[in-house]
């Protein structure tokens, strides 16, 4: 009997469990209008592809087998774009670009949907940047080196410009300029790289560059800078014609030591020190002295010397270089041996070139710079303040002049 009842009771309480749920699945329909809501799967990892007045979005796609596609949302919802869905693997990628936007920061929403017009949870992208003309506006070109901008090979007038090192973003460097058959050519320098080569250059052309970059890693689009800037002028240096030059004779200037020892020794072509009579050799009246020369013709971009002393003895280790285009009323008054002499030059017109000090024996070709920004020269005098030998005496092998071209 008692077995009996058992089983009643069990039977019973079954009933009630199976009556219970189908009356919550009832209730259930009736409270959303007998209509079951389904959510389908939402996307993961989204993306932000920065763009120019546009935004790429990518995102790995729900293994819900029933989304069909995606809808995005911005501007609260005032705008859209509609995605179809290519897959369903989520090691896969989907990317929309949403476009025609303004500079602006966004917020989007990204809704996953089935064919049934079911929707997902929301996924929000907040601070979504879009860039455009006003950040373009404040992008720089790529610095150069200051100190040592470019490195010109004057026997091949290939030159190697120098950069410093760029911007993270900086995607590249665009280069250009003349090459020497007078054709316009480009080239680019990558942010891994501080140096580029241009081995058919044209000398004293313009060298044009402008940078380009992205606003963030990923980014769907390029900004360049929105102007060329110009590189620094690079020009060749050209011996000036030795068979142009002549000796000039004005007062106070220092005689030689003897006919064979002239002037134009200077400039007889002869490589490293001489031996005498195959020099200039002073006549020693006196110390500080100076002697004259004319280069032929006017230059206007002198630029670097050379002086080359004897094999032995009186070498020049302190002098000045002084340059002027015309000696008409140039002629100084004054020895150069008198403390206003100086003083006089530069009111008669010369410029004073450069102030050189050997601190060698003076006997081996040496170059010098000249000042930056000079005017036009053509007739020098080297106005001898020192020598090695502390002798008023002064002997040299060779000078060399350069023009920048």
């Amino acid at each position: 009997m008692k077995k009996h009842i058992f089983h009643a009771v069990l039977l019973l309480l079954v009933g009630m469990f199976i009556t219970s749920c189908e009356k919550k699945d009832t209730d259930f329909k009736e409270f959303f209008d007998n209509q079951e809501i389904v959510y389908p799967g939402i996307v993961a990892k989204v993306t932000v592809l920065p763009g120019k007045n546009r935004v790429g979005l990518a995102w790995n796609p729900s293994p819900d087998p029933s989304i069909s596609g995606y809808i995005i949302y911005w501007n609260n919802g005032r705008d859209s774009l509609k995605v179809n869905a290519t897959t369903h693997s989520p090691l896969d990628t989907i990317k929309a670009i949403v476009p025609n936007l303004n500079e602006f920061t966004y917020s989007f929403t990204i809704f996953s949907c089935d064919a049934d017009g079911n929707r997902s949870i929301p996924t929000m992208i907040d601070n979504v940047k879009v860039y455009g003309e006003n950040y373009q506006s404040l992008l720089l070109n790529r610095p150069y080196n200051a100190s040592t901008p470019y490195a010109l090979d004057e026997n091949t007038s290939a030159v190697t410009l120098n950069f410093d090192t760029p911007d993270t973003i900086n995607i590249a460097t665009e280069i250009r300029y003349t090459t020497l058959s007078g054709v316009q050519a480009t080239k680019e320098i990558k942010p891994t790289s501080s140096s580029i080569t241009l081995t058919d250059y044209k000398p004293s052309t313009d060298i044009l560059y402008r940078s380009s970059y992205i606003p963030a890693k990923g980014a769907i689009d390029t900004f360049q800078v929105s102007d060329y800037d110009t590189f620094p002028r690079i020009f060749r240096y050209v011996q000036c014609d030795k068979s142009l030059f002549r000796e000039v004779n004005l007062p106070n200037d220092v005689g030689t030591y003897s006919s064979e020892t002239s002037i134009s020794k200077l400039w007889d072509g002869t490589t490293g020190p001489q031996g005498f009579p195959n020099i200039f050799h002073s006549d020693g009246a006196y110390n500080p002295h100076v002697l004259t020369f004319d280069l032929g013709r006017s230059y206007s971009q002198l630029a670097r010397i050379e002086e080359t002393g004897r094999d032995c003895c009186n070498n020049p280790d302190k002098f000045e270089v002084w340059g002027i285009e015309d000696i008409t009323n140039a002629a100084t008054t004054l020895r150069p041996d008198n403390a206003g002499w100086k003083d006089e030059a530069i009111s008669k017109g010369w410029t004073l070139l450069k102030e050189v000090t050997r601190t060698d024996d003076g006997k081996a070709p040496m170059k010098f710079d000249l000042t930056d920004n000079l005017p036009p020269v053509r007739y020098i005098r080297i106005r001898v303040l020192h020598t090695t030998t502390g002798s008023a005496y002064s002997n040299m092998s060779e000078i060399t002049l350069w023009n920048k071209e």
